[in-house]
């Protein structure tokens, strides 16, 4: 059986791809110009153009004025249409390692925010769990969550440091089946700046989230701030209306 040649464009971009990953075209360098690539591969610079823009799409390249073509630090993908899963799952089809440093886990009284979200009169109980997550080793997210004791009796013998927070309150309680996050563009404070080595006024992902049981009563209610410029976010879209 025949076995056809890839594309032209294609064996382009996984060779450069293979030069940016080894270091040979380095993170904030300038690609060769359109011209000059053109005249190393041997091909037409609109063949050189299509591999560039599948580079461009994956986030390792990004044009600049003045500039030209610059090697950049891919974005880690967060995907929010796929189901209720641990952050760990959800990097680890994306290829990358996940760490966790507890900064607070302690049981305190329900604010009025935070009581009004859960349901929850105004003197019960919570869990606030404070955390900062890694991916590759960098800071990433900061991730403040609340969630009812009452349902959840025992959950301040687990190690969050390594063990997940949804997994966890599934082996106590009722296990959270969806939830819902808000998305707002913030620019850091100079606390979360400094957790996630940023700098102030800098742009983040803010989101508020409320997590379901499947009998519909929340369980968590969560801030998350995302670095601005490591992450974007694919919401997925679905039984959208026939075209009239």
């Amino acid at each position: 059986m025949d076995v056809k040649e890839e594309p032209r464009y294609i064996q382009i971009y996984k060779d450069i791809l293979a030069n940016i990953q080894s270091g040979s075209y380095a993170l904030d360098s300038c690609l060769p110009t359109e011209h000059e690539l053109s005249k190393h591969y041997g091909v037409s610079r609109p063949t050189v153009r299509q591999a560039l823009s599948i580079l461009s799409r994956e986030g390792y390249i990004d044009k600049r004025k003045r500039r030209g073509t610059v090697v950049t630090q891919p974005k880690i993908q967060q995907a929010f249409a796929s189901g209720v899963q641990s952050f760990e799952v959800d990097m680890a089809k994306e290829g990358h390692s996940v760490s966790s440093t507890v900064l607070l886990f302690r049981t305190q009284k329900a604010d009025a925010q935070v009581a009004e979200q859960l349901s929850l009169d105004s003197d019960e109980e919570v869990y606030k769990l404070v955390r900062l997550r890694y991916v590759d080793e960098q800071p990433n997210v900061f991730v403040e969550s609340y969630v009812p004791c009452r349902y959840y009796p025992g959950l301040d013998a687990y190690d969050f440091n390594h063990q997940s927070l949804y997994q966890a309150m599934a082996e106590l309680g009722p296990a959270v089946t969806r939830a819902t996050r808000y998305l707002e563009l913030q620019k850091a404070d100079a606390t979360t700046a400094a957790l996630l080595d940023m700098t102030p006024h800098d742009a983040v992902y803010y989101f508020t989230g409320l997590a379901f049981t499947k009998d519909n009563q929340a369980v968590e209610f969560s801030h998350i701030t995302y670095r601005g410029e490591s992450n974007r976010f694919c919401f997925e879209i679905r039984d959208l209306p026939p075209l009239s």
